[in-house]
């Protein structure tokens, strides 16, 4: 039986290092820092900024005040802010959906977003990127860049309650080259809308789309 014991143990220290780093993080006031390659449960704070490292793993990552950045190659549950942006680098996979009140989102080459893409007050800018969802935004430009693909529509929502700021500005919808959006088109405010000769979408409705045939649409 002594023979045993020894990789047994082995086995279970193992198990209990495995355990201890997929452990929730939780704070109140205070950044969250991920380290490369490491993987962790739910990352969650109040006042303070997420940074989850190049190839780590977690869970869910949420902050009120602060924006969230996720390096190269990591793997995540939802991530959400309400007071900050969300800049993905290339090849970051999100198993759920990616939102933002108040910031950008940003997510480069190679994103794969399983679900949906959002914001009220800041851009949108996808390159080579997947989305299962759909994108909505109310206030905010949006970039469904070269080589992405949306499974589900665009929207673009009237603002409303504490969103209606009387803003003037004219949101400026670009879809570029190659790129699709599978579902509808919704606008139900006044927008510039951009659609490269080469992409694909849903049906249009409540604007009328500007074909552009450059490596970039045309400047306001």
């Amino acid at each position: 039986m002594a023979a045993f014991r020894t990789p047994l143990a082995l086995a279970l220290a193992l198990a209990a290092c495995t355990a201890h780093a997929q452990q929730d993080i939780s704070k109140v006031n205070g950044a969250i820092s991920a380290d490369a390659g490491q993987a962790y449960g739910d990352l969650d704070t109040v006042n303070g900024s997420i940074r989850i490292g190049e190839g780590a793993t977690t869970g869910n990552a949420s902050t009120v005040n602060g924006g969230i950045r996720v390096d190269a190659r990591a793997r995540t549950g939802s991530l959400e802010t309400v007071n900050g942006g969300v800049r993905l680098e290339g090849d970051v996979q999100v198993a759920g959906s990616v939102e933002t009140v108040n910031g950008q989102i940003f997510v480069d080459r190679g994103g794969r977003i399983g679900k949906d893409v959002e914001t009220v007050n800041g851009a949108i800018g996808l390159v080579g990127t997947q989305v299962g969802g759909s994108i909505e935004t109310v206030q905010g430009n949006v970039t469904v860049g070269a080589d992405s693909v949306v499974k589900g529509g665009l929207s673009v929502r009237k603002a409303m309650g504490m969103f209606n700021t009387g803003s003037k500005r004219t949101p400026r919808i670009i879809i570029g080259p190659n790129a699709v959006v599978e579902g509808p088109l919704v606008f139900e405010r006044e927008v510039e809308l951009y659609v490269h000769a080469t992409a694909r979408t849903g049906a249009v409705s409540g604007a009328t789309a500007i074909a552009y045939d450059g490596s970039s649409a045309p400047p306001r």
